[in-house]
């Protein structure tokens, strides 16, 4: 298996792909005003993206998005709250296809990490292991289909 260098996401946008960043492919998103990732379409393939937030988001939202409406993430998030020494979970819907960050109550500050595998014909499997402040909320939703 070849090697990959960590891919640095600094733009408003980025589409993945195994091709281009490689398989499993770390990306770090170093963007304070946010960025839109968009997975490729998932076909059992195993390519895994492994995405860790470089920068804390102050505006806007990092958001993880599947390629199109066929397309829908399963798993879970793991958010350590900002008090009391607890930690949230949150599970993905049925119709789960988006994750969004916002450095804030659904996570997105820096250390927080994404990591995605494409495990069969239009499932991502997802895991999220994040910090949040303020009241947590979870970072799924149905915003593509």
């Amino acid at each position: 298996m070849p090697a990959y260098l960590p891919f640095n996401v600094i733009g408003a946008t980025q589409a993945l792909n195994a091709s281009t960043h490689g398989s499993p492919a770390i990306v770090t998103v170093n963007r304070a005003a946010g960025s839109t990732l968009t997975l490729p379409a998932a076909y059992g393939s195993g390519t895994e993206f492994d995405i860790v937030v470089g920068t804390t988001i102050t505006s806007n939202n990092l958001i993880i998005q599947v390629a199109n409406a066929s397309d829908v993430m399963t798993g879970h998030c793991v958010m350590l709250q900002d008090a009391g020494d607890t930690v949230s979970g949150f599970e993905t819907a049925a119709d789960s296809d988006t994750i969004t960050m916002n450095g804030s109550t659904k996570g997105g500050i820096k250390g927080d990490r994404v990591r995605l595998k494409d495990i069969a014909t239009n499932l991502w499997q997802v895991q999220i292991l994040c910090a949040g402040t303020g009241t947590e909320v979870t970072p799924f939703s149905a915003a593509v289909s």
